[in-house]
């Protein structure tokens, strides 16, 4: 995957997709949902040096968040359901006070399927290393980007939504996933 020289490639949610993954946990797990909630505005960029990727950024404004669906639980989730989630959500987020998820990748380094991302990943105001396996899938006239990154909610001050005292709650560990697509010059 190379360009022809020094180029900045940017991303949005027009481009591909940006998902939250949650998983349940607690005695009562059992009665919650593993929730799927879109990122609808975000962007992305990608910054190229001699054809080879050098840094990368990506902005997520927290407030943009929208839950897709609710699996498992004792039953379905109504459309009311889903927005008190979002609204937990964001206050767990602190969005009004941090409106903005960043991850800013300072070492990129090929890999057998893709790109190693190495940076800082900043939630709710505070800062840690994070590292991202890109895969890059070559297509006739097009690349599909795509990646997975589990991000505990702890590391970051941000304190899991629970209820019935703690018995049920969401899980600490979140799944991150991405898929783009980029046309070929």
């Amino acid at each position: 995957m190379a360009t022809d020289d020094d180029a900045v490639w940017t991303f949005d949610a027009a481009d591909g997709e940006l998902t939250l993954h949650t998983g349940v946990a607690g005695r009562a797990a059992r009665m919650g949902h593993r929730l799927t909630i879109a990122l609808t505005r975000w962007q992305a960029s990608v910054n190229w040096v001699g054809g080879q990727p050098d840094t990368a950024t990506l902005v997520v404004e927290v407030d943009s968040l929208e839950v897709l669906r609710g699996e498992g639980g004792v039953k379905g989730l109504s459309g009311p359901e889903k927005t008190l989630v979002r609204a937990n959500a964001l206050k767990s987020l602190s969005a009004s006070k941090f409106p903005e998820i960043r991850f800013e990748a300072d070492s990129i380094d090929k890999t057998a399927d893709g790109y190693r991302l190495a940076g800082k990943l900043q939630i709710r105001g505070k800062q840690r290393d994070h590292v991202v396996d890109l895969h890059t899938e070559e297509l006739d006239d097009s690349w599909r980007l795509s990646l997975e990154s589990a991000v505990r909610q702890s590391d970051f001050g941000v304190k899991p939504y629970s209820l019935l005292m703690g018995s049920l709650q969401v899980a600490d560990e979140v799944t991150v996933s991405f898929a783009a697509t980029r046309r070929k010059a």
